[in-house]
C-alpha cells in the first residue's frame, strides 16, 4: 500500500473542525425529550380522547338487532352456530383448522370446551331469579328426551323466519315447539339487559379478562361482521391493515394480509392456518437465507449494492 500523503478533496472530505466544542449530555437530552412527549400525549388524550371505538357487547348487539340475536341464540340452543361446529379447541364436532393432512387443531385438542346450548343459553337462563314462567320452561326441557328437543327446536327453526319483535319481546308463532318461546325471548331481554354479558364473562370466576365466550357468542351473529364490513376491516378488504374510523392502520402487514385475497386461502375453511404455515415457511426462508447456497449469492451476483454504494466503489477505483 501506497504511504504516500493523499491531499485534501473538498467536494468529498469533511475539513476539521478547528472551533469550539460544548459538552452534550445525551442522557438528559433524552429524558427531557420523553417527558415532553409523555406530556403532550396525556393532554392531547384529554383533549381528543381515545381514536378507537368503543367496545361492542352483547347488550349493544341485542338492542341493536334483537332479531339477529334471537336467530344466533336459536343456533347456539340447536347447534348450528359456527362455535357449535367448529371443532377444536372448542369441540369435537367439527374438523377445525388442517394444513392438508396435518390436524393442527386436532393435536392441540379441545382446550377451551364450550357446549354452546349450555354455555351461551341454558346456563345463563338458570341464573335470572324470580321468573317461575322461565323456570317451568327450563324444568320442562330438562326433563324432556333427546327427539322431543329436536322436533321443537326444528318447529321453532321453521317458524323463524317470520320472527318478529313486539314491545320488547320476541315473536314467533308456533304452538308446537315446546318451552323453546319463553328461552330464547328471555334470554333476548337477558341480553338487552347487559345481565348475560356479565354471566358470560363471570362464568370462570368473578375477576376475569377472558372475553372467550362473549366474542364467539357475538362472532356466530351477523351484526358484528356487518359493523366490520362498514369499516373496511373483514378479511376480503385486507382488514388487518386497517383500522376503525380514519386513521392509518398497519402497513407492515400487507404481506399477512396479501394471502387472504387469492385462492386457496381466500376460499378455503382452513384459510387461517394456510396463511400461518406459509409465513412460517417464508420466515424460515428468511432467517436461512445466509445458509442457502444459491440463494445466498443472489445479491453478490446480481451487483446492486455497487449502484446503491456507487460513489464508494468510484472514489475506491480511483485510490492508489
Amino acid at each position: 500500500m501506497s504511504t504516500r500523503t493523499r491531499g485534501f478533496r473538498p467536494d468529498v472530505d469533511a475539513p476539521e473542525w478547528k472551533g469550539g466544542h460544548s459538552p452534550y449530555d445525551i442522557i438528559k437530552e433524552g429524558t427531557i425529550a420523553l417527558l415532553v412527549i409523555a406530556l403532550l400525549t396525556l393532554l392531547l388524550a384529554v383533549i381528543f380522547g381515545s381514536p378507537d371505538e368503543s367496545a361492542i357487547t352483547i347488550k349493544k348487539w341485542s338492542n341493536a338487532d334483537p332479531i339477529d340475536f334471537a336467530t344466533t341464540a336459536l343456533s347456539e340452543l340447536n347447534g348450528t352456530s359456527t362455535t357449535a361446529t367448529y371443532g377444536a379447541p372448542y369441540n369435537h364436532n367439527g374438523p377445525s383448522q388442517h394444513i392438508g393432512p396435518l390436524q393442527l387443531a386436532k393435536w392441540v385438542g379441545v382446550r377451551i370446551p364450550i357446549n354452546t346450548a349450555q354455555d351461551f343459553v341454558l346456563n345463563p337462563l338458570g341464573v335470572l331469579p324470580n321468573q317461575p314462567v322461565l323456570d317451568t320452561a327450563l324444568k320442562t326441557w330438562k326433563r324432556a328426551n333427546a327427539t322431543t328437543k329436536s322436533a321443537w327446536l326444528n318447529a321453532y327453526t321453521n317458524a323463524s323466519t317470520k320472527m318478529t319483535f313486539v314491545n320488547g319481546n320476541v315473536l314467533v308463532k308456533t304452538s308446537t315447539s315446546g318451552p323453546v318461546p319463553v328461552m330464547i325471548n328471555d334470554l333476548t331481554m337477558m341480553a338487552r339487559s347487559g345481565a348475560l354479558d356479565q354471566d358470560l364473562l363471570n362464568g370462570n370466576g368473578f375477576y376475569t379478562t377472558d372475553y372467550t365466550e362473549p366474542l364467539l357468542f357475538l362472532s356466530d351473529g351477523q351484526y358484528l361482521g356487518n359493523l366490520a364490513t362498514e369499516q373496511h376491516l373483514s378479511g376480503d378488504q385486507w382488514g388487518m391493515m386497517n383500522e376503525t374510523g380514519n386513521y392509518p392502520g398497519q402497513s407492515w402487514l400487507w404481506l399477512y394480509t396479501f394471502w387472504y385475497q387469492i385462492p386457496p386461502f381466500n376460499t378455503s375453511a382452513s384459510g387461517d392456518a394456510l396463511v400461518w404455515g406459509v409465513m412460517m415457511l417464508l420466515s424460515a426462508v428468511l432467517l436461512f437465507v445466509p445458509l442457502i447456497p444459491g440463494l445466498r449469492s443472489i445479491p453478490r451476483r446480481l451487483k446492486i449494492y455497487r449502484l446503491i454504494w456507487r460513489e464508494h466503489y468510484r472514489d475506491s477505483a480511483g485510490s492508489p
